[in-house]
């Protein structure tokens, strides 16, 4: 059952450390082979608090997400996120594909 990792930008501290985390984040999906479903595109809020811009990337399963975001690339290219924004992430299971 595929899993997504959903990444919303509440707002951004750092735009450096934003780049470096970009870079990082980018090098750290090697392996891992995620599919992007959303990057940063137009979007609408319809509910809830205003963000700067959101993230979808699709894995084949909760395991395959979670070992993406558990990765040693992805835990330093977090440090950098954390430095240079606040985010919401989670991991969502999908519904099985007919």
């Amino acid at each position: 059952m595929p899993a997504y990792v959903v990444l919303t930008r509440e707002h951004t501290h750092d735009a450096q450390e934003m780049e470096r985390y970009g870079e990082k984040a980018k090098a750290a999906r090697e392996g891992h082979d995620p599919q992007p479903l959303a990057f940063y595109g137009d979007f609408e809020v319809l509910e809830g608090s205003a963000m700067e811009g959101a993230v979808i990337l699709r894995f084949p399963d909760m395991a395959a997400a979670r070992a993406w975001y558990e990765s040693p690339a992805y835990q330093e290219a977090r440090k950098h996120r954390f430095q240079g924004a606040d985010y919401r992430v989670f991991i969502v299971d999908g519904v099985q594909e007919a």
